[in-house]
């Protein structure tokens, strides 16, 4: 299947490629900044490019510092349900919260901020972790005609599973491109996406697959 800028139906959505989840950020994912080349060239194959940008208020209810005697990883029941506590990170106009400096993707045409209502966190794209709550992207890519979303981008098994399920949800094929993907694989996370991704009808490929003529 070949992609490229004439396949207008499709868009690349690009995760949360930001400074503190790379190396030397405040919730680095290993190795994070090494899909930024294969997610640029990716890009040059894509007519339709969403960016998102996590986007956190300080205080934020899903960071440990916000409760007393917590600790990151820890796990803690809200209003919505579980919450793993994380570090501060990707405080809004701070340079963790930045897109990495060599993501270089110019006809990106909207970039979406998530997770800045102070008490909801929000890995996917789509939904507040409430699930209820829409951040309006559904209604921006059918507005545009758009059918199939091609993910990639951090962290596989957190932001970028939840926007993928949430896409399916939504009524768009989906589909991980998993080499442009990085995990934190927190208590094995990484193979509870994979399994859920699939059960879900998200389709997981290389991104030479996807780009093979």
């Amino acid at each position: 299947m070949t992609m490229g800028r004439a396949n207008e139906d499709s868009v690349l959505l690009v995760v949360d490629v930001q400074n503190d989840f790379c190396s030397g950020g405040a919730l680095a994912v290993p190795q994070g900044e090494t899909v930024v080349p294969l997610i640029n060239r990716l890009a040059e194959r894509f007519a339709h490019v969403v960016l998102t940008q996590d986007w956190h208020p300080r205080g934020h209810q899903s960071f440990a510092s916000s409760h007393p005697g917590k600790a990151p990883f820890e796990q803690i029941a809200v209003a919505y349900g579980p919450q793993v506590l994380w570090p501060d990170h990707c405080i809004q106009d701070t340079a963790g919260a930045d897109l990495h400096p060599d993501l270089r993707i110019p006809h990106a045409e909207l970039v979406l901020r998530k997770g800045f209502r102070p008490a909801i966190d929000s890995y996917s794209a789509f939904y507040e972790n409430d699930h209820v709550t829409p951040t309006g992207l559904g209604g921006y890519l059918r507005e545009r005609g758009l059918t199939r979303v091609v993910l990639a981008g951090l962290a596989f098994d957190f932001c970028v599973r939840y926007s993928a399920e949430d896409a399916r949800r939504e009524g768009f094929d989906a589909t991980v491109v998993e080499d442009a993907c990085r995990a934190i694989d927190l208590a094995g996370s990484a193979a509870k996406a994979r399994a859920s991704l699939s059960q879900c009808g998200v389709t997981l490929a290389s991104a030479a697959h996807l780009t093979a003529a």
